[in-house]
């Protein structure tokens, strides 16, 4: 139960996917604690048991999602709408129709603009023989617009070194770290979004932030900007926190109000947590699968139109392509220009 002039407007529990609020679609969180490889990226043990092609099982806590002999989500369509994919731990391989192809991980961020059609795959190399291979990550589906549903689809990669991030101590000398990959916090704003993401629109108010609070750490969540943003934070790891005055246990959404500092102080563990908030769109939302229109006739549209074109082709051997042995990050765009992170 919340009072009256609590900041928050509800908690829920998680589930797969997480529930989000409009302008976001949701949000899958993969925590796999896959086995060590077997030398051809895939795990080295026994897939007896698994409906492979289609196991979410998480038996043995990892699953092999639509992978065949690598985990991971071969080639698949997508339109109208954006990928926002944060990586905390393990590898992705990235391939798509617009000839990209990437490898990121260990707080990476890859940001997709669907747009009128894109096909790409995600796949999850096990490359560690000698030693387990964890992977740790986030998938935000961000909506899109109306006027931009059909926008030309944008590839682009933020390396972790060029993720803002503050470290802030409270009087105790226990610290809190956030992670800005997009909204503003305080002086921290990261690269631009996208141009025809719905977050490239200062008025849109969209934020998506990483929190880690040590043991014991209070902070304060500050108000969003806008009168009409919709906020939620996921309590995702931890034991217990205090938020706005209110205990909450872990695996939990909070939907927040969006004018109300927050005050959030942890228990005996470290507690994790994402915000997800922007303004909504405000539109209807039709969708089929992969596909995210705004009405039933342009669902169907989308499905004619990938019959008949297949969103580019695609230009690979294999519907789910990995990229070496070698843990190297890179991504090379559809110019043909190659990118690694560095740092600064």
């Amino acid at each position: 139960m919340t009072t009256p002039t609590s900041p928050i407007l509800a908690v829920r529990p998680l589930g797969f996917p997480w529930e989000t609020a409009d302008p976001f679609l949701f949000c899958a969180y993969h925590d796999d604690a896959y086995p060590r490889g077997n030398g051809k990226m895939g795990p080295a043990v026994s897939l007896a048991g698994r409906d492979i092609g289609q196991d979410f099982s998480r038996k043995d806590g990892w699953s092999m999602y639509h992978g065949e002999s690598v985990p991971g989500f071969p080639a698949h369509p997508h339109r109208g709408f954006e990928t926002v994919t944060i990586v905390r731990r393990g590898l992705i391989d990235h391939s798509d129709s617009l000839g990209a192809v990437a490898r990121f991980g260990g707080g990476d961020v890859q940001w997709v603009t669907a747009g009128r059609g894109i096909v790409h795959s995600e796949m999850f190399p096990l490359l560690k023989t000698g030693e387990d291979n964890p992977l740790e990550l986030f998938q935000i589906w961000l909506n899109l617009p109306k006027r931009s549903k059909m926008a030309d689809p944008h590839f682009t990669m933020l390396w972790n070194e060029q993720v803002p991030r503050r470290v802030l101590r409270d009087g105790e000398g226990r610290h809190t770290e956030v992670a800005v990959i997009a909204g503003r916090f305080a002086d921290l704003a990261p690269l631009p979004a996208p141009p025809d993401s719905w977050a490239a629109d200062p008025a849109a108010d969209v934020a998506i932030w990483t929190i880690r609070m040590e043991p014991g750490a209070a902070w304060t969540l500050p108000p969003a900007q806008g009168e009409r943003t919709q906020r939620t934070l996921y309590f995702f790891k931890g034991e217990d926190a205090t938020v706005a005055g209110q205990p909450v246990e872990a695996r939990v959404a909070i939907s927040l109000q969006p004018d109300a500092e927050i005050p959030i102080t942890t228990g005996d563990a470290a507690g994790e947590f994402l915000l997800l908030q922007g303004a909504p769109i405000g539109e209807p939302v039709a969708q089929y699968g992969p596909f995210v229109m705004n009405t039933q006739q342009e669902i169907a549209q989308a499905m004619q139109d990938y019959r008949r074109t297949q969103f580019g082709g695609w230009k690979f051997g294999d519907s789910g392509p990995v990229h070496g042995a070698e843990p190297v990050r890179f991504a090379r765009y559809p110019d043909g220009r190659e990118e690694r992170p560095r740092a600064g």
